[in-house]
């Protein structure tokens, strides 16, 4: 046999071998392993402050090593709580979004841990003309007036409050201002009771940039003049008796 032919069958055995092996290799780094890992997302389109259902979640593989933080690896784990934001589809549904349900209405389970919700009567101006949804950041402003010298004292009593729902919606979905009579607060106890003790003066909401998260110092107006209604007496008309 030729010498010439057994070197090249030689090169040629060599080089699928080599090419088999990468083949085997490459198809080996794409199998996934026997345990996937798996993490739950939305199904569908899940609205904000409801009840998750089992229908509304699905399980789907995720490649990484590691799944991300605060994510849920079981249907039954995320399955009758609150949904705290909205979700879409295939989104990955994480502990910070969503809160435990246990019982009452769903606006509970929306307040963070430590907090109170506390509802206040609004109108037309007070509410922003209705442009205050939940999920909004407000200031408010009370301003007392004195009946004795015709004086008021403004003071920004909370800042950054959130407002969960308006009269009886806690919904985001809305996009259109509406007149409401109502706005439910997110209040620590001591909020609440400044809150109460502001109901006899006139309140006013003043809505904030929800980028804005700074809180200011607490500024008094004080002695800032108001003018009196000016009574204006009608004249007498006095009759002038002629003799004739």
């Amino acid at each position: 046999m030729n010498k010439r032919f057994i070197i090249m069958l030689s090169i040629a055995l060599i080089l699928a071998f080599l090419a088999a092996w990468v083949a085997n290799r490459w198809v080996q780094a794409r199998v996934l392993p026997d345990t996937v890992l798996s993490v739950v997302v939305a199904a569908v389109e899940i609205p904000f402050g409801v009840k998750l259902e089992e229908s509304q979640v699905k399980l789907i593989p995720w490649s990484g090593s590691t799944p991300p933080q605060g994510a849920y690896s079981a249907k039954n784990q995320v399955v009758g709580r609150v949904s705290m934001n909205k979700f879409y589809p295939d989104e990955i549904i994480t502990e910070k979004r969503i809160s435990e349900y246990l019982g009452g209405s769903t606006l509970s389970a929306l307040i963070t841990k430590g907090s109170r919700a506390m509802s206040v009567r609004v109108d037309d101006v007070v509410g922003v003309a209705g442009f205050i949804l939940p999920g909004n950041k407000v200031d408010i402003i009370s301003t007392k007036k004195e009946r004795t010298d015709h004086q008021a004292s403004t003071v920004t009593l909370l800042q950054n409050i959130k407002v969960l729902a308006v009269d009886q919606e806690a919904s985001q979905e809305k996009e259109k201002p509406a007149i409401v009579r109502a706005v439910t607060l997110e209040l620590t106890p001591e909020q609440a009771e400044i809150m109460s003790q502001a109901q006899e003066d006139k309140i006013q909401l003043t809505l904030r940039n929800p980028l804005d998260n700074e809180v200011d110092a607490i500024i008094v107006k004080e002695d800032v003049k108001i003018q009196p209604v000016e009574r204006i007496m009608a004249k007498k008309s006095v009759r002038k008796v002629v003799s004739w």
